[in-house]
């Protein structure tokens, strides 16, 4: 089931107002700033970052779920020259190998069972070039995510603007679910809204499903800024992988 602020189109064409390029998306385009590469971006969303890859002459395939995402990333400057496909990553299927395989944006976080991380790692594992990098990132789940996890922000369009808001509704275990919500204050004063769920793995989780399908951590970051990971005090974890 893919969530409503991802499936439905008024709510894509808003996406990249609020998750627009960041320090994530610099670290990400920088593993291929050269050009050359053949770059999978699993979970590509409305293509930010595919986009950037193919305006540095990656060959760019994104692949994603939800079609109203992509109905927006083939309208980048150079959707055209990138390959979009509709599937979730568990299911991804090519003849391709690719030098790099990215899944970025805790996009990682959505995958709730063990068997969907595995098969991600399959397909991930399938489709990687002899010596290729598969990198990604998870919360690290001891920071107390629940308690900076509600916000709310303006979004300013040409006709309108918008009321977004996070909220918290349950964090059991290692289990999150929250609701987006989403006012246009416009004629209409329309309001639509999802309900979330992410997973918080740990390191060990992660680390555990990786070796099982046969790859394995070649380093462990904290920061976009290359900072080592800290459990103690890393927001993140992120994982730079490669083929046993």
């Amino acid at each position: 089931m893919i969530d409503t602020h991802y499936e439905n189109p008024r709510l894509a064409a808003l996406y990249d107002l609020d998750s627009g390029w960041s320090i994530d998306r610099d670290f990400y385009l920088a593993l291929a700033h050269q050009g050359g590469l053949k770059v999978l971006d699993l979970g590509c969303g409305t293509g930010l970052l595919a986009d950037a890859y193919a305006r540095k002459k990656n060959t760019v395939t994104g692949v994603d779920p939800a079609q109203a995402m992509l109905a927006v990333a083939r309208q980048k400057p150079f959707g055209a020259q990138i390959e979009w496909v509709q599937s979730p990553a568990q299911t991804y299927d090519s003849q391709k190998r690719f030098d790099l395989i990215i899944m970025t944006g805790h996009a990682f976080q959505v995958l709730l069972e063990d068997s969907d991380v595995l098969a991600t790692f399959a397909v991930m594992k399938k489709h990687l070039k002899p010596g290729g990098l598969i990198v990604f990132e998870s919360r690290n789940p001891l920071v107390n995510w629940a308690s900076r996890w509600d916000y709310q922000m303006e979004l300013t369009l040409p006709s309108t603007t918008v009321l977004e808001s996070r909220h918290l509704l349950s964090m059991e275990g290692n289990r999150m679910r929250f609701e987006l919500r989403y006012q246009f204050q416009d004629g209409a004063c329309e309001t639509l809204s999802s309900i979330s769920e992410l997973r918080f793995f740990s390191r060990e989780e992660i680390e555990a499903h990786l070796k099982e399908s046969g790859l394995y951590v070649e380093t462990l970051l904290g920061g976009w800024r290359g900072e080592p990971f800290d459990e103690s005090d890393s927001e993140e974890m992120i994982f730079k992988v490669r083929a046993a």
